[in-house]
C-alpha cells in the first residue's frame, strides 16, 4: 500500500502510548515505536519488530544516533511524530521528590527523556514532516500547570517546559506545513498512578478516572485530517480536573 501513513511514537510499550498503537493500528497506519525496552514479541501489531527502535531517551547522543535509523525506516514521509515518553521518578517508597530533593542528575535524566528528546525527535525529522504536511502531538500532563501530589518537581517543570515548546513549535514548523499540538492527561488508568489517586478521583467532576484509549483517540484527533487548522493548542483530557 503506498499511500499508508506512518507514525513514529516515542514510549509505546505501555499504558497511552500501548493504546495509541492500537488506535492508529486500527486506522490502517504503520506504527514505528520507540522505547527502551526491546520489542516484545507478545506485542498484539503486525510487523511489530521491524519498525520498533529501542532507544534510551535519557542519552541525547544515542537519541540523535536513533534519528538515523527512524529516517532509513521511514524513507522520506512522516505523518505524525508523538513525544509520548515521560519518566516521573520517585523517593524511596514511592514518595514525591519535591525541589528540595531532587538530585541534579535525576533533574537532568528527566528532562532529557520528557523534554530535549521531543525537540531532538522534532527537529531530527523535520523534512520527513514537512513532506507529509504531518502532526507533532507532544504528551504534557496536568502536574505541568499545578502542584500534584505524586508528580515530583522534575516531571512538573519538564512537562510545563513541554507545554511551551508546543507553541515556540508551532510558530516554528507551521511555515512547513507541520501542525504541532500537546495533550494534558490527567489521571490515567496506568501502571504510573501512584497509591491514593482514588482519593484525586473523588473529587474530579466525572469522577473517574480516564481510560488509554480516551487519550489516545485525542492524539488520533490531532493527526487526522478532522483537526486540519488546529496548532499551537494544548487539549486537556482530564474530566475537568482542571477546573
Amino acid at each position: 500500500m503506498t499511500d499508508q501513513k506512518t507514525i513514529v511514537l516515542t514510549g509505546a510499550s505501555r499504558g497511552i502510548g500501548h493504546a495509541t498503537v492500537k488506535r492508529f493500528s486500527a486506522e490502517g497506519w504503520r506504527v514505528l515505536t520507540c522505547s527502551r525496552q526491546p520489542f516484545d514479541p507478545r506485542c498484539p501489531w503486525p510487523g511489530g519488530e521491524e519498525n520498533h527502535i529501542q532507544i534510551d531517551l535519557a542519552d541525547p547522543t544515542k537519541t540523535i544516533a536513533a534519528i538515523e535509523t527512524i529516517k532509513q525506516k521511514i524513507g522520506g514521509r512522516l505523518d505524525a511524530l508523538v513525544n509520548n515518553a515521560g519518566i516521573s521518578p520517585k523517593g524511596p517508597d514511592g514518595a514525591r521528590l519535591s525541589t528540595l530533593d531532587t538530585d541534579l542528575r535525576t533533574w537532568g535524566q528527566v528532562f532529557h527523556v520528557n523534554f530535549f528528546s521531543s525537540v531532538i525527535m522534532a527537529r531530527g525529522l523535520k523534512d520527513e514532516l514537512a513532506a507529509a504536511k504531518g502532526s507533532v502531538v507532544n504528551v504534557t500532563s496536568i502536574a505541568g500547570v499545578r502542584v500534584h501530589p505524586f508528580a515530583g518537581a522534575a516531571y512538573a517543570t519538564s512537562k510545563a517546559a513541554l507545554a511551551a515548546l508546543t507553541r515556540e513549535m508551532a510558530h516554528d514548523f507551521g511555515p512547513l506545513g507541520v501542525r504541532v499540538n500537546a495533550i494534558a492527561p490527567g489521571e490515567v488508568e496506568t501502571a504510573i498512578l501512584s497509591p491514593g489517586t482514588d482519593k484525586i478521583v473523588e473529587k474530579l467532576p466525572m469522577q473517574r478516572l480516564g481510560q488509554p484509549k480516551e487519550v489516545a483517540d485525542v492524539i488520533w484527533f490531532l493527526c487526522s485530517d478532522q483537526s486540519s487548522y488546529i496548532s499551537g493548542a494544548e487539549i486537556e483530557v482530564n474530566g475537568a480536573q482542571h477546573v
